[in-house]
């Protein structure tokens, strides 16, 4: 279930979501919202996802983050033209 905020985090591992997505927090608000969800619901994967790009993926790295996404894997990448002739 994807979470602006740590009320909406634990509403939702609290309903039985296996898998919490904090997204667009800044790093010391991620933290703490993760830290929650793991204090009440030591089971639920908690994921970090939001302006993470690699300059700051350190910023969002912690002992209750068990999954990083970085969209500008896929939404920024550099197109490659290619052709392939037989």
């Amino acid at each position: 279930v994807e979470c602006s905020n740590a009320a909406e985090a634990l509403e939702a591992a609290g309903a039985g979501a296996d898998i919490v997505l904090l997204d667009n927090l800044p790093p010391q608000e991620l933290h703490s919202a993760a830290a929650q969800v793991k204090a009440a619901h030591p089971g639920v994967t908690v994921e970090a996802s939001g302006g993470v790009v690699l300059g700051t993926l350190p910023q969002f790295l912690g002992p209750c983050i068990d999954v990083v996404s970085m969209g500008c894997l896929t939404h920024s990448a550099p197109a490659l033209d290619f052709a392939l002739r037989v």
